[in-house]
């Protein structure tokens, strides 16, 4: 028994964890949720990741982020993954894509190389553009849905997307995704109603800027433990998919 892996192959076999070790996962989207992801799907022995975001760690990440921390702040988000997973498993294989996906930028990416694909992004165009793509190549996905002005962990729940409710996110890939004639996807999604954003009073002093700018912009609130259980379902599920296939 591989001691690194061993108390989980105690509960999925070794043929289970021999699969876990050959297949080749893609997360688009390595934030709140995505990092996540990464975290646990590393511990669970998956042998080789591709890493998709154009991001960078900054200070706003740190409430919630696994990859965020002082030390990282400034990395490219894939590249403090990949610091991550190699740290929990050195023989891991790691690619790192410093990508903002969309349309445009999706012929990078082969998805017939992926056993399964994550989509951990927020832009409508690139969910629906992976979501489009794996399918196409006959790849599992699973995609997280919003996860943003929510605080309530426990309401986060595995559906088809046709199953969601109330969440406006869930209701334009709904409607876009009929459009594009696909009749079923994955989903981790939450039936609880956003919470509105408390922004402080431009009056307030320096940190009003700060607000002013999250206010234009329509920044979500977000916490510790609100994307990070939504990351952990979706590795768990992406996890008993690929054991499954070998039982």
């Amino acid at each position: 028994m591989y001691e690194r892996f061993s108390r989980t192959e105690l509960l999925l076999g070794s043929e289970a964890m021999q699969r876990l070790a050959g297949a080749n996962v893609a997360i688009f989207g390595i934030g709140g949720v995505g990092g996540y992801v990464v975290e646990a799907l590393a511990r669970s022995g998956i042998g080789s990741f591709a890493l998709i975001d154009n991001d960078r760690v900054s200070l706003s990440n740190l409430n919630r982020q696994i990859i965020a921390l002082e030390s990282t702040l400034g990395m490219y988000k894939t590249d403090a993954a990949r610091d991550r997973i190699l740290d929990i498993n050195p023989h891991a294989q790691v690619k790192t894509y410093h990508t903002f996906f969309l349309p445009e930028t999706a012929d990078e990416f082969d998805f017939s190389s992926y056993d399964y694909v994550v989509d951990a992004i927020d832009t409508v165009t690139g969910k629906l553009e992976i979501i489009v793509r794996a399918k196409c190549a006959g790849v599992p996905v699973i995609s997280s849905m919003g996860a943003g002005n929510k605080l309530d962990p426990t309401a986060f729940k595995v559906v088809d997307i046709y199953d969601t409710s109330v969440c406006p996110l869930a209701k334009t890939m709904r409607h876009e995704l009929k459009k594009r004639g696909i009749n079923s996807l994955k989903t981790v999604y939450s039936a609880e109603k956003p919470i509105k954003p408390q922004y402080l009073d431009k009056q307030c002093g320096e940190d009003a800027s700060v607000q002013e700018v999250a206010r234009r912009r329509a920044v979500p609130g977000s916490t510790a433990f609100v994307p990070s259980v939504v990351g952990l379902i979706i590795a768990a599920e992406v996890v008993k998919d690929i054991a499954a296939q070998s039982l």
